[in-house]
């Protein structure tokens, strides 16, 4: 039964650690101006590793971002934004 409990407790921990955190955060990205704009900054977010979901807005000129703030932070997500032509900063 030991055994049991501890390969359980083991495949928990190892399939969600507890400091792992899901964040989100709002760009704005003033310079869109296109309809193609928003996939272009939509595919560069998409290529950060441990980002998530991404809605970008023309509209509002802005993008929202959920992310694996282990494996990436806001200035990796604003920095490919800006390597794609399009600066960002966070919205507040």
């Amino acid at each position: 039964m030991k055994r049991l409990f501890a390969a359980f407790t083991f495949a928990m921990l190892a399939a969600a650690p507890a400091w792992a955190a899901t964040q989100t955060v709002t760009l704005s990205v003033p310079d869109m101006n296109c309809p193609a704009c928003p996939i272009t900054v939509k595919k560069a977010l998409s290529r950060v590793e441990g980002v998530g979901t991404i809605n970008v807005s023309l509209e509002k000129r802005e993008a929202v971002i959920v992310f694996d703030d282990t494996k990436t932070g806001i200035s990796k997500l604003t920095e490919a934004t800006g390597m794609a032509g399009y600066p960002s900063s966070v919205k507040q």
